[in-house]
């Protein structure tokens, strides 16, 4: 007995192989047909017969009947005839015949249409399988014709409803194509339009099964309202009155507009009352910054009112902005918090001049009853801006950092954008702190693939700048502004508090390799983060907190961004803490310099513990041993605890005590460390702003010290600091042996200096030394301008008097480059 392969008739274009037992032929088309078509199922004959062989000829009206007939006569049938239906039009999607694909989907509708029985069910499954090939092909024919034969199957009324059917997919495509991009605008409309009766046909074929409750489901209802509103706004606006969705189709109804309108109405129109919130509430979302907008129209009308009740609109306020933070576009969110940041300065000059207006008696009452209501209005302002900041995503939020960070004041620049004019001193500084606490709940939770991101130049310059120093408050805000930016792995509540960790690795630190781009960020503003630790740490109103922060800075450091440069860097850091904190040039209390002592003791037992290395480890355990048998003041568990008793000095202190360079550099070069670079002292960098700010000069700090014409100092220290010419002296001044072996050892330094100091540190010196020139041709150009004293006097006015005061050419004092 033989057996043949089926082989569908409208493929009987090539020669087949028919394979028989034992033994095998190849035989032409024709007679491959004269052997299989008795062989074939009637359906598939049918089916196959509908089909010209040329597609342009349409669908075979007569054998389109037959098969008709046959579906209606045999009911049972209709679902082998969707499934070879489905299965032909599948293949000539994937081969691109779409005069085929036509043809199919004609055949379909067309029986669909004409078959009303309980077999039509398993025939709908097939349907819907091919109509879901067409939406999800690429082409905008083939989905412009699947949604046309949803449409008529979504206006079929079955007899029984099917209850394992879903339209999760129509729903979730057709909400697609009613963002289509296409870059032909009159291909972008079809499509479009076709989405939008797509999700109509949904509504009407959900709505009227049993099953409707489905379609009314948040998961849909967050697909369906968003795309009906985006065609309903982003199209001009006609006049959307037409007639009923029943009515014959206008030119008005291919307007994306209308249509959406049109399915909207008929969508509330079919919601129940238990269904109408989740239609209704897709709405607010999209539209809340309208209602955001007003808001803050009637909080610009309100702002000269009570405090009070702009604290209760700024509270409405915040519960508006909960359903508006993920739904709003950047000018929206710019306008927000530029008016909020302009009323929290309102605010605070409203406190300061009720601060100036106040005066004794019952009028200080009510001037602390105004002060306290005002921290209401701002506490609530900073609530707003920072739970809003919280909820926008990350590119969002970066720009918000940017733009409230352009708005903190900044002594001696014109960057920032906020008008303090009218602040004062008090004023600014309370608007630098208001904005630094916004800044730091906007950046709560930011995480930032690279450190570049979270803390671009145009951000960390002015953040890091010396006039947000001036107080231990704003020196708080800044480093908790940097941890959040900084904490990518969320180790910063497992450092918190200042003290000496036995065993760091219980602590669970995560951490990952340092990125090329973190590395490069370093290298740029490593020495940029050094100076604002090092000069943080020498700040006399540090208080605890201040000295807690600085070392969570330097082990966030030590954790995301140290490499081995990094960490010689950090390394060399702490020492020249400990070094100012025992030379004690700034004249600290004794407090502050046993904090820093205690500070670096935690962060060295920290470090080497991070890097592995036994022989530091040992050092760094040794000295703490030490320190808690005869000094515990060093430590952070004695120093920071009430009632310590602190030294009288720190001049007698043994040296084993201290942390010492050679031990460190040792250890670290036994295991393999670059240590030529911890030999030279750190220095901090030097910035313009140093000038600029009120601070004291970084060139005092780093002990720079320069003696230039000043007329404050007495006359008795001048002669005190001069030598008394001798005949020794000046044989001591002939001798040049001394001198040149001196000249050697200085040119050695200098040498060894550029060969092992980082260039960061090379070039801050320069700078310093160029500053320096600068200010002495400033003095020395003044003095050309303003003469000096003359012994023939000076006029002066006392009490409205003229007088003239000479002055004895012994006591004047003459710059140092005009005596010789």
């Amino acid at each position: 007995m033989k057996e043949y392969v089926q082989v569908p008739a409208a493929e009987l274009q090539e020669p087949y192989e028919l394979t028989s037992t034992g033994e095998s032929a190849t035989f032409l088309c024709l007679r491959v047909c004269c052997c299989c078509s008795a062989l074939r199922p009637r359906y598939k004959r049918l089916v196959d017969n509908i089909f010209p062989e040329d597609p342009k000829d349409g669908l075979v009206k007569a054998d389109m009947e037959k098969l008709t007939f046959y579906a209606v006569s045999a009911p049972e049938k209709l679902d082998r005839i969707g499934s070879y239906l489905a299965e032909r039009l599948s293949r000539d999607v994937v081969r691109h015949r779409s005069g085929y694909v036509l043809i199919a989907m004609e055949a379909l509708d067309q029986l669909l249409m004409a078959c009303h029985s309980q077999s039509i069910k398993p025939f709908v499954e097939s349907f819907l399988h091919m109509v879901a090939k067409l939406l999800e092909s690429g082409e905008p024919k083939l989905q412009v014709l699947g949604t046309n034969s949803f449409v008529k199957f979504a206006n079929i009324e079955e007899d029984t409803p099917s209850y394992h059917r879903r339209y999760d997919f129509f729903v979730s495509r057709f909400s697609a194509m009613c963002h289509s991009c296409h870059s032909d605008p009159e291909i972008r409309t079809e499509i479009r339009i076709a989405g939008i009766r797509g999700i109509q046909g949904v509504v009407r074929k959900t709505v009227n099964d049993e099953l409707r409750a489905t379609i009314w489901e948040p998961q849909h209802m967050d697909k369906i309202v968003p795309s009906l509103l985006f065609n309903m706004q982003k199209t001009e606006e006609v006049d959307s009155r037409i007639g009923p969705p029943s009515s014959p189709s206008t030119d008005k109804e291919e307007n994306p507009a209308v249509l959406a309108e049109n399915c909207f109405r008929e969508l509330l129109g079919r919601a129940t009352y238990g269904n109408m919130n989740n239609a209704v509430r897709p709405v607010f979302a999209q539209y809340s910054h309208h209602v955001i907008q007003e808001i803050l129209g009637h909080l610009d009308a309100r702002k000269k009112d009570s405090p009070r009740v702009r604290a209760g609109i700024i509270q409405v306020l915040l519960e508006a902005v909960a359903i508006a933070a993920k739904g709003s576009i950047g000018p929206t969110v710019l306008e927000v918090f530029n008016t909020l940041l302009k009323h929290l300065r309102l605010s605070v000059e409203f406190e300061a001049n009720d601060m100036e207006g106040g005066s004794a008696g019952s009028a200080n009452l009510n001037t602390s009853a105004k002060d306290s209501d005002e921290k209401i209005v701002q506490n609530a302002i900073i609530q707003t801006i920072g739970f809003f900041g919280s909820n926008l995503p990350d590119y969002q939020r970066s720009e918000i950092m940017m733009f409230i960070m352009g708005k903190v004041p900044v002594f001696g620049t014109s960057t920032h954008t906020l008008d303090i004019s009218q602040l004062g001193d008090l004023g600014t500084r309370r608007i630098q702190i208001m904005l630094l606490r916004s800044l730091l709940m906007v950046t709560s939770g930011y995480k930032a693939k690279t450190i570049v991101t979270a803390l671009p130049a145009s951000f960390l310059d002015p953040l890091l700048s010396p006039s947000l120093m001036e107080d231990y408050e704003l020196r708080q805000l800044v480093l908790e502004v940097m941890h959040n930016l900084m904490d990518r792995h969320d180790n910063r509540a497992k450092l918190r508090g200042i003290r000496i960790i036995p065993d760091v690795a219980d602590l669970k630190i995560k951490r990952e390799k340092i990125c090329r781009q973190d590395t490069s960020f370093m290298k740029k503003n490593g020495q940029q983060l050094y100076r604002h630790i090092y000069l943080g740490c020498k700040e006399e109103d540090n208080v605890q907190k201040n000295y807690e922060l600085l070392y969570t800075s330097l082990a966030l450091i030590t954790i995301e961004l140290a490499n081995e440069e990094v960490v010689i860097d950090l390394i060399r850091l702490a020492i020249a803490l400990q070094d100012s904190a025992i030379i004690n040039e700034d004249h600290l209390p004794m407090f502050h310099r046993c904090g820093i002592m205690a500070l670096v003791a935690a962060y060295l037992n920290f470090v080497s513990q991070m890097i592995a290395v036994p022989a530091l480890c040992q050092h760094v355990t040794k000295v703490i041993e030490i320190r808690t048998m005869e000094a515990p003041y060093f430590l952070p568990e004695h120093i920071f605890r009430d009632k310590c008793m602190l030294p009288k000095s720190l001049e007698k202190h043994d040296k084993n005590l201290y942390f010492l360079t050679n031990k460190i550099a040792e250890s670290l070069g036994g295991s393999g460390y670059s240590v030529e670079r911890l030999s030279v002292p750190y220095v901090p960098q030097v910035t313009d702003e140093d000038r600029l700010s009120r601070r004291k000069s970084i060139v005092d700090t780093v002990s720079i010290q320069v003696d230039i014409l000043s007329n404050s100092v007495p006359s008795d220290d001048v002669v005190s600091n001069t030598e008394e010419i001798t005949f020794e002296a000046l044989k001591k001044a002939i001798d040049t042996n001394g001198m040149e072996e001196q000249e050697k050892e200085k040119r050695r330094l200098v040498i060894e200096k550029f060969q092992k100091a980082p260039f960061e540190e090379i070039a801050a010196q320069c700078e310093s030394k160029a500053n320096l020139l600068h200010d002495r041709l400033a003095q020395i150009l003044e003095l050309t301008i303003r003469p000096p004293p003359s012994p023939s006097g000076t006029l002066t006015i006392t009490s409205g008097h003229a007088q003239y005061q000479s002055v004895p050419v012994y006591e004047m004092k003459f710059p140092d480059l005009c005596v010789y």
